[in-house]
């Protein structure tokens, strides 16, 4: 039986109209005023998303070429830090101030850019797609070239490159009152079980903290159970006391954690943000990269729709995210590897209380490019073989500098 034609043809298809998705409309569009874009996802906005919202500066550094940095605008920012990890911490001020926008407002602001330069918004479940020759999305649409944009469970995704046994992580969130510890600040405190694993408590700057709790899924060959979501719950309110006590509107989610490498298919179907595979292995931070990845992707499509060499878009990709990407990648893999192990946080931490430079490094880490370089990695050697102080003040209970 011979497949029936698509009824409708685009330049380029996004799938998922959450940050990588509406960021690849704005590249795309960007970089070809008037390419006809077409931008599907299967929720009408404003819509939740379970995640910590915070929006590091360099989410905004890629937004404003194509002039989508004003999405945090009447958002209070914040420069407060803290690490912890049992008696262990430091905090201290951020080189860089960052927010923290709640989904439901920022994948609005985002789509509503991405409407007012050019896309079109439709409401869609997808389903399919048909990746040999020109790409077909739910055997209706097809397109020069198809992004995926479509988050964890990625349709696209798994279409290119099969179901993928990628590390994951799984955390619950939630909403809880700001209390005085929580104010002004950032709250990252490390736990005891399957790391990467902590607890969190992000001050948005309106009187409630989004709160929760992530850790490492154990592997299917260790037979383990994955956490429930009591259990995610009681290492929360461990962590931070009152947090889940007072907390509500709590969402679970799964994270496709970075590995040392990522692929790209050749091709003319793209894939950006968490349908990458694209979060950071120690954080679970992933609005950057979703950002960053989808303007690549948006601006590759639209050379490529140019050039009228949609197939050669794939290999163009993923030359510009591994040239953006690769190293930090490799980096943040081998701090994930590293921070297993609970010595090296404590080391980590007590570095970052004695010396500004590691301090930064390891927000740069978690946030957005940073790399593990020579005066990091001595500071973390000092910290190692350096006995703790028998005193918490000053140097595990100090300011990052």
């Amino acid at each position: 039986m011979s497949r029936a034609p698509a009824t409708e043809h685009w330049d380029l298809v996004v799938v998922g109209a959450g940050p990588a998705g509406s960021a690849t409309a704005l590249g795309a569009l960007a970089e070809q005023p008037g390419l006809r874009v077409l931008l599907v996802d299967r929720s009408d906005f404003p819509r939740d998303k379970s995640c910590g919202d915070g929006i590091a500066p360099h989410v905004l550094d890629a937004l404003a070429p194509v002039g989508a940095a004003d999405v945090v605008d009447d958002w209070t920012p914040l420069r407060h830090l803290e690490l912890a990890h049992g008696d262990v911490s430091v905090s201290g001020p951020m080189r860089r101030e960052v927010h923290v926008v709640p989904r439901r407002v920022l994948d609005a602001r985002l789509v509503e850019r991405a409407v007012a330069a050019g896309a079109v918004l439709r409401t869609h479940r997808v389903t399919s797609l048909t990746s040999t020759g020109t790409p077909v999305v739910s055997g209706t649409v097809s397109a020069d070239v198809v992004v995926g944009a479509d988050g964890a469970h990625s349709v696209v995704r798994t279409t290119l490159l099969g179901k993928r046994r990628d590390p994951r992580a799984i955390a619950i969130r939630g909403y809880a009152p700001t209390t005085p510890e929580m104010a002004g600040r950032q709250v990252i405190r490390y736990g005891s079980r399957r790391q990467p694993s902590y607890a969190w408590a992000f001050d948005r700057g309106d009187g409630l903290a989004n709160v929760g709790y992530g850790e490492l899924l154990p592997g299917e060959r260790t037979g383990d159970r994955a956490p429930s979501r009591r259990l995610l719950l009681e290492q929360l309110e461990e962590l931070v006391p009152g947090a889940a006590r007072t907390g509500d509107d709590w969402r679970g989610h799964h994270l496709p954690l970075s590995s040392w490498r990522w692929d790209q298919p050749d091709g003319p179907v793209l894939l950006a943000g968490d349908a990458a595979g694209l979060v950071n292995p120690m954080t679970g931070e992933g609005i950057y990269y979703a950002v960053a990845t989808g303007i690549a992707a948006g601006r590759t499509a639209a050379q490529a729709v140019r050039a009228g060499r949609p197939h050669a878009a794939g290999a163009r990709h993923r030359r510009v995210v591994r040239d953006l990407l690769g190293t930090h990648l490799r980096h943040t893999w081998a701090a994930s590897r590293l921070a297993q192990s609970p010595r090296i946080v404590d080391a980590g931490i007590r570095a970052a209380g004695r010396e500004r430079h590691a301090f930064d490094t390891l927000v740069e880490l978690g946030l957005g490019d940073g790399r593990i370089d020579t005066r990091l990695a001595g500071g973390l050697l000092r910290a190692l073989l350096r006995p703790p102080d028998p005193s918490p003040e000053p140097s595990t209970q100090t300011r990052g500098g």
